[in-house]
Parts: C-alpha cells; sequence; structure tokens
C-alpha cells in the first residue's frame, strides 16, 4: 500500500487571528511568521495523529482487493474515484454502486463493497487498485478543539524558542515540561 498527497490543504485548523490571541500579540509585523508557524504545526498534528485536518485529496494505492479498503487519511469526506486494471491491463473505473464510504464514530474511514456487489477481476499487479478520496475535517469549526489546542501550543513554543536550541544565562536552568501537551492528541491518533 502506499499513499501519496495529489492536493495539500489551503486552510488552516487555526486561523491567524485565534493564534495572535493565544500568542497575545495585536500588531501585524509578524504575522506572515505566524502563519508560517501555524502550517507547521498542523503539519506536525496531521504526522503525529494520521489524520487530515483539512479539506486535501490523496490517492492511496493497493495491491489486490480486500474485504475491507482502509483509508488511512481519515477523516474521509468522499471518494472521487477507484480505478483498478483488469486481467488486459486496462485501466476500469469501479462504478460508485459497487462500494460504500463507511466513516464510523471513532473516525475510521474505510470502503466496503456494496450490498450484493462483488469486486471485479483484477491483474493483480503491485498498486493495481487506486482510490482517490477528499479527506479532512469539512471546516475548521470542525476540527476536534484538543487538536487545535496543541497547535496552538506547538506555536507558542516555537514562537517564544526561535533557535534549535534553549540556552540560559542563569546557573540553575529551571525548564517546565509540560507533558499534558501531547496528550491531546492521543485520542485522535490513527493506528494502521
Amino acid at each position: 500500500m502506499t499513499l501519496r498527497l495529489i492536493t495539500a490543504a489551503s486552510a488552516l485548523a487555526v486561523s491567524l487571528d485565534e493564534a495572535k490571541a493565544h500568542l497575545r500579540v495585536t500588531e501585524i509585523a509578524e504575522d506572515g511568521l505566524i502563519e508560517s508557524m501555524l502550517w507547521a504545526a498542523q503539519d506536525m498534528a496531521e504526522q503525529v495523529t494520521g489524520r487530515a485536518l483539512m479539506t486535501q485529496t490523496w490517492e492511496m494505492t493497493v495491491d489486490d482487493w480486500y474485504y475491507i479498503i482502509e483509508l488511512t487519511r481519515p477523516p474521509v469526506q468522499s471518494i472521487t474515484s477507484v480505478t483498478y486494471t483488469d486481467d488486459a491491463g486496462v485501466v476500469q473505473t469501479l462504478a460508485a454502486d459497487q462500494y460504500t464510504l463507511i466513516n464510523d464514530d471513532f473516525g475510521f474511514s474505510r470502503i466496503v463493497q456494496a450490498y450484493g456487489a462483488t469486486w471485479p477481476e483484477n491483474r493483480g499487479d503491485s498498486e493495481s487498485i487506486r482510490v482517490t478520496f477528499v479527506a479532512g475535517y469539512a471546516n475548521a469549526a470542525a476540527v476536534p478543539q484538543a487538536i487545535k489546542a496543541w497547535i496552538k501550543l506547538q506555536v507558542s513554543a516555537m514562537y517564544e524558542n526561535r533557535e534549535a536550541e534553549a540556552y540560559s544565562s542563569r546557573a540553575v536552568s529551571t525548564t517546565v515540561k509540560m507533558t499534558f501537551v501531547d496528550r491531546l492528541l492521543d485520542k485522535y491518533r490513527v493506528y494502521s
């Protein structure tokens, strides 16, 4: 199985205004910097959770039909297409009435055969089945608050510590590690 990003998200889960309010920044001089940190933190949240936060398009390939095809960037909004290479080596598009997209209450997304349908014969080559799908929450308001809080805390840490290493001029450095921060994402991690 391979997963390839076709169209990246064009919107942020946490707005620039939300981030600036969290940082207690009122001037516009650092808007560009804060926005770049928002994109970095959103990307980090997606990597840690295995989720797509804002609308984006992905292509997943598998070698053969399975009873369940698990889509690994939930939540999935829609299936754009399911194509496969038939026995003759010709790429075919599977009719939308032959499969069903299931999104469960835990945020997992999968494709199953529609009632009474059977998967067509495929050539069985590596990556001969391609599923193109739109993933991510419908809008920023739908992104879970815990994920948004984590993003704001990451931006805050990046904003306050702009170097790769932190130094202290004091003889004794006191660092408080807020271990709860990464726990905010635990409920939303996708393990596949």
